[in-house]
């Protein structure tokens, strides 16, 4: 595995994403809104629901969508601590295919985390 293996998978589907989106740009507009709400703050913070993202990302086995949402989760403030607690549960729940996919997210998070806290990452 690559050191910025997550920033390769986010980089790889720019430009099918790009092309699809231009085919059907109601769609994608419709879907970058019901984003940007569902993960905005409010009750529950924003960094706490792309935690919960995260979580069905494993579940799902969406590499794509691990990147996506642990890149959230540090921009928006999460830590490697709360991180780890998360995927916690989701091995609690998926059992097996969580021991995959966690370590997975953990990977793509501390990537994003190292980027913006390089002081800190290990």
């Amino acid at each position: 595995m690559s050191e910025n293996q997550y920033h390769q998978v986010l980089a790889d589907l720019g430009e099918p994403v790009k092309e699809l989106r231009s085919h059907i740009p109601e769609v994608w507009r419709g879907f970058a809104e019901l984003h940007r709400a569902a993960l905005a703050d409010g009750a529950v913070p924003g960094a706490m629901k792309e935690l919960v993202a995260v979580a069905i990302a494993v579940a799902r086995e969406c590499d794509g969508c691990i990147a996506s949402h642990t890149r959230g989760a540090v921009r928006k403030g999460a830590t490697p601590e709360q991180m780890a607690e998360v995927l916690g549960v989701t091995v609690l729940m998926l059992g097996g295919p969580g021991t995959v996919y966690g370590p997975r997210a953990w990977q793509s998070f501390m990537e994003f985390y190292g980027v913006m806290h390089p002081e800190t990452a290990s």
